[in-house]
């Protein structure tokens, strides 16, 4: 019998991420935004544990990254649509990158996270915004 993880987010991108690039896609320009807004709609999904981050993206959602919090040693948040959402970049240990596009909550989620991988690793750099 495994151990039970507590979720502590499942969810998609924020819909405003959405509603921006749609409206900026009425330019020529926006519609390369637009169309990166849909996709992250329809198969971006974050999923933070007590245990670790998984995100399911790409195309058609064929993509899936999980991190446990003891490999995280860097995270930076950038706020997005005037601070409602957010976008975080996680990097590991071995060097690799995950980025986090247009997450709700993102504070709070920055935070939670944050002290997940502080509880683990107390070397962790936090980009703090």
């Amino acid at each position: 019998m495994g151990i039970r993880e507590e979720v502590y987010f499942e969810g998609g991108p924020h819909i405003g991420d959405l509603i921006l690039n749609i409206l900026i896609g009425f330019t020529v320009v926006g519609i390369p935004l637009t169309v990166g807004a849909i996709v992250r709609a329809l198969w971006l999904r974050f999923r933070i544990t007590d245990r670790r981050i998984s995100v399911t993206g790409g195309w058609m959602g064929r993509d899936r990254s999980d991190i446990i919090y003891s490999e995280i040693v860097k995270i930076v948040k950038v706020p997005r649509g005037l601070g409602i959402w957010g976008d975080m970049v996680i990097t590991m240990k071995n060097g690799s990158r995950l980025e986090l596009r247009a997450i709700p909550r993102f504070r709070e989620l920055y935070d939670y996270i944050n002290d997940k991988v502080t509880a683990k690793n107390p070397n962790v750099s936090s980009g703090a915004n």
